[in-house]
């Protein structure tokens, strides 16, 4: 398992920036695309020459496995490895506006029947507290895969958390709730500049709570 970046509360490091001008609700913005390059090398080196089944997280995993997967072919295309793939798709919902609900719904579950013998890399977006992973981990493994591979791009600091870390992690981020790069908050911001993810501050969370009738 890789170490990732680890972002602390407040930090100005290169690879945060100050974003008072976007909009009043974000703080600081973390940089996906170049950490994704990262760890589609260490993929490669770790799976090159397998055949896998790539399974997005959806919704908001979904841009971070598009890039994760075209760097993979980049990296194909001038290495003497190959990565087959096949890219799969699941959603997972267990938040209602900004916090994890108990209740875990996986939809697209019913066909993974096909990852039956094979090398499964699971791509996520964040990782909260672990425990939404792991229990979609307990569910693909019913299916008998051959090896499981977890890919994330942030992994929160949360002390409620059960500690688990994914296989490829780029960055460990506060506890705080992250928008952009395709994660939403109520479906806001989900296409906030798409190389970036924002970290949401409590101030103005209220303006985008959907009612819930």
């Amino acid at each position: 398992r890789k170490i990732p970046i680890r972002i602390k509360h407040g930090s100005k490091k290169d690879y945060l920036t100050s974003n008072d001008n976007e909009t009043n609700s974000l703080c600081c913005a973390v940089m996906g695309f170049s950490r994704t390059e990262r760890l589609a090398r260490n993929i490669m080196d770790d799976l090159g020459d397998h055949d896998i089944v790539v399974l997005c997280v959806l919704k908001g995993g979904y841009q971070f496995c598009a890039d994760l997967v075209d760097c993979i072919k980049v990296l194909c295309r001038h290495s003497n490895k190959t990565l087959p793939m096949r890219v799969d798709f699941i959603r997972l919902k267990s938040y209602l506006n900004d916090q994890s609900t108990q209740d875990l719904h996986i939809e697209g579950a019913e066909n993974l029947s096909v990852l039956s013998g094979k090398n499964v890399l699971i791509v996520e977006a964040i990782v909260d507290t672990g425990k939404t992973m792991k229990t979609l981990l307990d569910h693909v493994e019913a299916f008998s895969p051959k090896m499981i591979k977890v890919a994330g791009l942030l992994v929160k600091r949360v002390p409620s958390g059960t500690g688990y870390l994914p296989d490829y992690v780029g960055f460990e981020i506060p506890n705080r709730f992250v928008v952009g790069y395709a994660l939403d908050y109520n479906e806001y911001f989900r296409d906030l500049n798409v190389r970036y993810s924002f970290l949401l501050t409590k101030m103005h969370k209220i303006k985008y709570i959907a009612s819930v009738q």
